[in-house]
């Protein structure tokens, strides 16, 4: 620290301790008051790529299949699913369901309509009268059960088909404010990328993101707490069935649910750990409370600051919570350590000299360890991923507010909480360090073989690492959320949608073999992609399958096509689209990734069956006029747009496929289509959440790994500025390197998928290993400027600067072994690979960084290179 800035600070902050003390306390106590303000946001929009033209692909498509999200109760009785004590239980509990504010509509065995049981036919279908169903005493439920179990509409999603589990859907009201909101920001983002807002649109712009937010955040609430109503409900059965809850919105819920609780139990737990830990190693009571008390006031201040600007936090960025304790612990320790070795070196002497030469030789250090880790959460701001981005502006911003208030409570409090005794360093106390000391010097080839051997490893394990993953597994095994997915998935088809767009060959060529039939009918509102069991999208399914055959038996018979010389079908009812369709949907259907598949060729194939011989042209043209609307707004129009003529085949990817690997199945599916099926490229589109998640993983790989190469490239031009020597600045580069590919081989090899929630891994350990490597080196210099001997220098390091690296691995090791505990995976994988972060970058500065000074020997007689 320069001598002006020193006496600044001394004037501004150490020369009355008490008043800066009291100021720190206003700060902290302010924005303690905005911690109720903190919230946590799971929203779909948050995790989607920004900027990605598949996301705007994406709610283009679903503006026009447009549906309530709903939840799912799985309901699976000890005896028959159709028996009086299955069925009239249920009932009540769909009647309670209905009665929740924010649900549209209840959807069980009770409501759908029964075609097989026995069959119905055309009249029935549109007489008034309605259809047979459950509700009916004459029904034979065994015969029902059989069509349940059996039939393609409602095996796999209403029923399992053994029997033994059915599906409760509850519709939630669709948020037309939301969707008007998204629109109307989009718009705008949209004009602002091409070309600038005015004055008036970019208020506008503002507004509606002030707005869309506020919004999101009392929505998510509010489902919040229908979904905690539902559970509520579902668990007053539990002794007529055993259910499972699920659906998005649970899911985003129980997220919150889970983040909020690790944010308080392991949050305290890791303090309480860290309590212990620091007591053990330095046995009085100052050195405990002022490392705890800098990070609670650190934390504090940064969550205030959170809950102020309503920048909010979700699964990913919500970590910066621990790794922002990891930063200002190692701050606190630093300071701590260095301030005792001083007062062992003089007890005698005064008091405040000593806490002034404390910060004078740790604010360079400190200073640019807090520079360089900034640069490597940079890294994270350019993934296009919101919580990325957030998490890496959050470290950026919180580890200022860490050395701002480390260099003011920390010397502060060591000025009004003096320490009379004398430290001495017993034989006992630096064993550890001393004994990697002793390693690095007796042992120094088998350090760089070692080393070459875990290079290897790493590489081998990298190459193994998959940009993939299960959402399954970010849950453990034994919670509702694993358990019901997992029940979905395997019974109920599938969970993940992907929507396969087709367009015609040529819109404006006329079909061959066909004359116009007369203006084409009005088309029903469309319904999702996602909503098997809404109820304009159920009986889509239900009427788009084999089951609806016998109904149709002569339903053409009697139609006139006089007076309709206008009508021109679309090419999808045509025998050559049709064809098409069918062949794309059979191969679709016939993958094992896949679950149920949907389209129009489920309506073709009702159709064949309802006539018992092959259709023709004339009668795919009678399909699409003749319909009733109603009938058509549940069969044909989930499936095709009239207006852009195109086709859509609805997917459920099983996400429980342990073989499912989304951007290969993608790749193949399209190549399929394109060269095998002789598709032109610009004819099918894939979208749906299978698409943007996987667009997600991609662009993660793609960004971060490639980014952290031109991170290491700051970090050496920032070494090379701290050390004035370019091969020091290599060598100090090269431990923080290893430890960073080596936490990402590791993963590779054990497994474990870089994902949105493993991606920032990365950086947390290239800002902790530059930590140790900048606080090792900086020290180094001055040791070896005494003697300039190279080994001498070494131990010294050890017993002084190495104890600090070595007090902080130890607390946080153990203190954030605690996350082991929880019931996010993402939470345990985060603390094991810290803690796996911490080890790395410790061994590497205390083992291999020495070893590689004493083999190169960069620096000069004068203690730097010539």
């Amino acid at each position: 620290m320069g001598s002006a800035l020193l006496a600044l600070y001394q004037r501004l902050v150490l020369k009355a301790p008490w008043f800066s003390l009291f100021l720190v306390t206003l700060l902290v106590a302010g924005f303690a008051t905005q911690l109720d303000k903190i919230k946590l946001d799971a929203s779909a929009d948050s995790l989607m790529l920004q900027g990605d033209p598949a996301l705007d692909y994406y709610r283009e498509v679903s503006s026009r299949y447009a549906s309530e999200d709903f939840l799912l109760i799985t309901w699976q009785p000890p005896g028959g699913l159709l028996d009086d004590a299955s069925l009239q239980p249920l009932q009540a509990m769909a009647d309670e369901l209905r009665a929740l504010p924010g649900v549209s509509s209840v959807v069980t065995v009770w409501d759908v309509p029964l075609l097989e049981s026995p069959p119905v036919s055309l009249s029935d279908i549109t007489s008034p009268e309605p259809l047979p169903s459950l509700t009916q005493a004459e029904i034979d439920r065994e015969l029902a059960l059989q069509e349940f179990t059996s039939s393609p509409i409602y095996a796999d999603l209403l029923a399992s088909r053994d029997g033994t589990l059915t599906a409760v859907q509850i519709n939630l009201q669709r948020d037309e404010v939301y969707f008007d909101l998204l629109s109307k920001r989009e718009a705008l983002r949209i004009k602002r990328k091409q070309s600038r807002l005015d004055a008036d649109e970019a208020a506008e712009l503002q507004r509606v993101e002030s707005a869309f937010k506020a919004h999101t955040a009392i929505a998510l609430e509010q489902q919040s707490k229908l979904v905690q109503s539902v559970r509520e409900i579902a668990a007053s059965y539990g002794d007529h069935a055993r259910l499972f809850v699920g659906g998005v919105p649970m899911i985003a819920a129980d997220m919150v649910s889970f983040v909020r609780s690790d944010l308080v139990t392991f949050g305290s737990a890791i303090l309480g750990v860290m309590l212990v830990v620091l007591a053990i190693i330095f046995r009085r009571v100052r050195w405990v409370v002022i490392p705890l008390v800098t990070c609670s006031a650190t934390v504090t201040v940064m969550l205030g600051l959170l809950g102020a600007l309503d920048w909010r936090m979700t699964v990913i960025s919500s970590n910066f919570v621990a790794v922002l304790l990891i930063i200002t612990l190692a701050i606190c320790i630093h300071l701590i350590v260095r301030y005792r070795e001083l007062h062992a070196l003089q007890p005698e002497g005064d008091l405040y000299p000593r806490v002034v030469e404390t910060v004078r030789l740790m604010a360079v250090p400190c200073f640019y360890t807090g520079i360089t880790t900034i640069v490597a959460f940079m890294s994270l701001v350019v993934s296009g991923i919101q919580p990325v981005i957030d998490f890496g502006w959050m470290m950026t911003v919180g580890i200022g507010v860490a050395l701002l208030l480390s260099f003011v409570i920390v010397p502060c409090l060591m000025l009004v909480w003096p320490d009379r005794r004398s430290h001495r360093h017993r034989g006992a106390d630096p064993t550890l360090t001393a004994w990697f000391a002793k390693v690095t010097d007796l042992h120094g080839t088998a350090i760089i073989v070692v080393t070459l051997c875990i290079a290897a490893l790493t590489v081998l394990g990298i190459s193994r690492l998959q940009v993939e993953n299960r959402f399954i597994d970010y849950f453990h095994h034994s919670t509702e959320i694993y358990q019901g997915m997992e029940l979905l998935d395997s019974k109920l088809g599938g969970t993940i949608p992907l929507d396969i767009i087709i367009s015609p060959p040529d819109q404006d060529a006329p079909l061959p073999g066909l004359e116009p039939l007369g203006p084409p009918g009005q088309t029903a509102s469309p319904v999702a992609e996602d909503d098997p069991f809404a109820e304009d999208a159920f009986s889509d399914d239900e009427f788009a399958d084999d089951g609806w055959g016998e109904e149709f038996d002569g339903g053409f018979d009697d139609f006139d096509a006089a007076g309709e010389a206008d009508f021109q079908p679309s090419y999808w009812f045509s025998l050559e689209g049709m064809r098409e369709l069918d062949k794309v949907h059979a191969y679709v259907d016939s993958l094992p990734e896949t679950g149920k598949v949907l389209s129009l060729s489920t309506v073709f194939a009702v159709v064949k069956n309802l006539l018992g011989e092959d259709i023709g042209s004339v009668e795919l043209a009678l399909v699409q006029k003749s319909l009733p609307e109603d009938i058509s707004g549940m069969m044909v129009d989930p499936y095709f747009s009239a207006q852009n003529q195109e086709a859509r085949i609805n997917v459920r990817v099983k996400e429980t496929s342990r073989d499912l690997r989304r951007d290969q199945f993608l790749q193949d599916l399209r190549r399929h289509l394109v060269d095998d099926m002789g598709f032109a490229e610009d004819r099918v589109n894939f979208t749906g959440m299978l698409v943007l998640y996987n667009n997600v993983l991609q662009s993660l790989f793609r960004s971060q790994i490639l980014t952290l190469g031109a991170v290491f490239v700051a970090i050496l031009v920032m070494f090379l500025i701290l050390f004035r020597s370019l091969p020091l600045a290599f060598i100090a580069l090269a431990p923080n390197i290893l430890a960073a590919s080596m936490v990402l081989g590791i993963m590779g090899l054990i497994g474990i998928p870089l994902d949105i929630m493993t991606i920032t891994i990365a950086a947390i350990v290239v800002g902790i290993g530059v930590d140790d490597c900048i606080h090792y080196v900086h020290r180094y210099l001055r040791e070896f400027e005494r003697d300039r001997d190279y080994r001498a220098a070494m131990h010294r390091c050890h017993s002084s600067i190495g104890r600090a690296m070595y007090y902080t691995t130890l607390t946080i090791v153990i203190g954030f072994s605690m996350l082991t505990l929880s019931n996010f995976n993402p939470s345990i994988y985060f603390g094991l690979l810290t803690v796996l972060a911490m080890i790395a970058a410790v061994l590497g500065a205390l083992l291999l960084l020495p070893q590689l000074i004493i083999l190169f020997k960069p620096l000069g007689p004068e203690g730097r290179e010539d």
